[in-house]
């Protein structure tokens, strides 16, 4: 199975990188040519363009950091819309909204194409690992087709419908996620500051209730203020913003969503941004201090 896949960054690199190792015959792009290299010495082919890679792969999988880098992709010069045609599918697992969603399918579906949105739910570590949790909508014979090359990048897949829906799971599921990284963020600097100890709330937190793998993976190393990025924080506070652009569109009150936005702004305003998104303690901690 040839497997077109445009985007290498934390997670479109790891996600590239075990359908190689599972036998797929990939062909890679990227913005920046030179992280295809790694791919390469692994046995991938290298795409000049995204439409090169469209003109050559029956599928072709995007992961891309934003929705205008998935528009770019598609529309601009170059891009996907210019060797998409029938018999060819393209799947987007990027984060977006689902207005971005649907206006590439309908460009693709003109062409003669066929789509599947396909956002996923994990990070650096479950994309390396081939555990990502992969929320499909679209076309369901593509998604089939699909199902070897999803089994190998992820540990479940759901078929969600229409486009859009997959795009609108991703971003419940990530706003829910950052409220509860800004909760925890909060509870680490009001334990440290009543001269409790950190280490001992992990302890806590992981007998009771209210244990999950996010608090235990990312406890340990927030104590030790180190945020090598997995989910860099300026993605988590894209997905924060879409999440309470879908609240609004639905007349639903999300205060708890909209202060973790906040607290996500400001520690992009403190240069966070490329750092893991458990960064944002950062933020809590400066705000404390002003307190």
């Amino acid at each position: 199975m040839e497997v077109g896949f445009l985007g290498l960054g934390i997670m479109g690199k790891a996600m590239a990188m075990n359908l190689l190792r599972h036998g797929f015959k990939v062909t890679v792009w990227n913005r920046t040519l030179s992280k295809c290299e790694e791919l390469v010495q692994f046995g991938a082919s290298v795409g000049e363009t995204p439409a090169a890679v469209v003109k050559k792969c029956k599928y072709t999988i995007a992961m891309l950091s934003d929705p205008s880098a998935a528009l770019a992709v598609v529309f601009n010069k170059d891009g996907v819309l210019e060797q998409i045609s029938e018999g060819k599918g393209y799947i987007d697992m990027s984060t977006v909204d689902a207005d971005t969603s649907i206006k590439i399918n309908e460009a693709i579906v003109q062409k003669g194409g066929v789509f599947l949105e396909a956002p996923v739910s994990g990070s650096k570590k479950p994309a390396e690992d081939g555990q990502l949790v992969i929320l499909a909508a679209g076309d369901k014979t593509l998604y089939e087709e699909a199902i070897p090359a999803f089994d190998v990048m992820g540990k479940k897949s759901f078929f969600l419908g229409q486009v859009g829906n997959g795009a609108k799971m991703k971003l419940v599921v990530n706003m829910i996620m950052g409220s509860m990284m800004n909760a925890f963020s909060e509870g680490l600097v009001l334990a440290d500051r009543s001269g409790l100890s950190q280490q001992i709330l992990l302890d806590v937190l992981d007998l009771g209730a209210i244990a999950n793998p996010m608090f235990k993976m990312k406890g340990p190393a927030m104590i030790q203020s180190n945020y090598s990025p997995a989910f860099p924080l300026k993605h988590q506070q894209k997905d924060m913003r879409l999440a309470l652009a879908l609240g609004d569109e639905n007349a639903v009150s999300m205060p708890v969503a909209a202060a973790a936005n906040e607290a996500f702004k400001t520690a992009r305003s403190l240069d966070l941004g490329d750092l893991d998104f458990s960064a944002v303690l950062e933020a809590v901690k400066v705000s404390k201090n002003k307190a």
